[in-house]
């Protein structure tokens, strides 16, 4: 199979890659074409995923599609964009037709729960690995940014945390499970959802915003940071789901939550006014802390005091979760 026939088979005839709002040129050009309304922005993001680094080098194709794309997606949540269409670079080792097939229906599949259209890529010979970049349009003006956290803003996240990092020993295989719990942790990790209705919800409200990949720790330490601000996480509000607690008990699960990563929930700063409406909209939504004066991130125990931060987010080059 040549590498046109892969494309044209696979990618160019799916369901995602069909024209869609906001695309005026897709696949079959050297370039793609979309169209931005007057007064709107460009969001773009790009994640590159490797095998034995961000997924297991055997796995299953279609929670492997779904997974990339969804990793993405999550970029134009933080920063409120709405979803337009995405590219993908896929470097294969070699052609597995069945694989393929199955790879694509995931991806179609998350590219319909997340509203985005194929628009182009390439294909290439070598380890496997993906690249995908995603677009989105937003408001001019109104994206949510790392640097607009002041002193008196709630620190909000969108729902539990750690599922995606307590599944890890079972994607790996070093650990079992009761069927139920694992299939509520692996779903977690294999199909997390971006949260791009939240993200746009959040326009005008959150005064900064990103999503839950490198850990909770990690991530807040970047609002921190651009900020110029200290964030503030009470141990005791971290939203644990009930699988995770069955699985890795309280300690555990804790440490999944502040570095495990892989969650791509929304962590964002709000002031106190626009909490009441909004997760009334959103129930899952969560109050772990607040920004104060200050610098960093600092971890507050049921009593107030501050707790040593005892472990840290995930980091490509230096080290590691600890």
């Amino acid at each position: 199979m040549t590498e046109f026939e892969l494309i044209r088979r696979f990618f160019a005839e799916s369901p995602s890659a069909r024209p869609a709002p906001g695309v005026a040129r897709g696949i079959g050009d050297d370039c793609a074409l979309l169209a931005l309304p007057a007064g709107e922005q460009l969001a773009v993001s790009t994640d590159t995923l490797v095998a034995g680094v961000h997924f297991p080098s055997a796995c299953d194709g279609f929670l492997l599609g779904q997974r990339a794309l969804a990793v993405a997606a999550s970029d134009l949540a933080a920063m409120g964009a709405a979803p337009l269409g995405f590219t993908l670079a896929l470097t294969l080792p070699d052609v597995d037709p069945a694989w393929l097939e199955a790879f694509a229906h995931g991806l179609d599949r998350m590219a319909s729960a997340c509203g985005l259209a194929l628009v182009g890529g390439d294909t290439t010979r070598g380890p496997l690995s993906l690249t995908l970049s995603v677009f989105g349009r937003v408001p001019t003006g109104q994206a949510l940014c790392r640097d607009g956290a002041v002193a008196g803003d709630l620190l909000c996240v969108g729902g539990s945390l750690g599922d995606a990092a307590g599944a890890l020993p079972l994607v790996l295989g070093e650990r079992q499970a009761d069927a139920q719990i694992a299939e509520a942790l692996l779903a977690r990790y294999w199909t997390p959802q971006p949260q791009l209705a939240l993200g746009q919800a959040l326009r005008g409200r959150a005064s900064a915003a990103l999503d839950v990949s490198d850990g909770l720790l990690a991530d807040c330490g970047h609002i921190a940071s651009a900020s110029r601000q200290a964030l503030y996480i009470e141990l005791e509000r971290l939203p644990l789901s009930a699988p995770l607690l069955a699985f890795a008990g309280v300690e555990g699960a804790r440490r999944c939550a502040l570095a495990g990563g892989d969650d791509y929930r929304l962590a964002f700063t709000l002031p106190p006014a626009h909490w009441p409406a909004l997760q009334a909209a959103w129930p899952d939504l969560r109050v772990i802390g607040r920004v104060a004066a200050g610098n960093g991130v600092h971890l507050l125990d049921a009593e107030g005091r501050e707790h040593a931060v005892p472990v840290h987010g995930y980091q490509h080059f230096g080290h590691s979760r600890d």
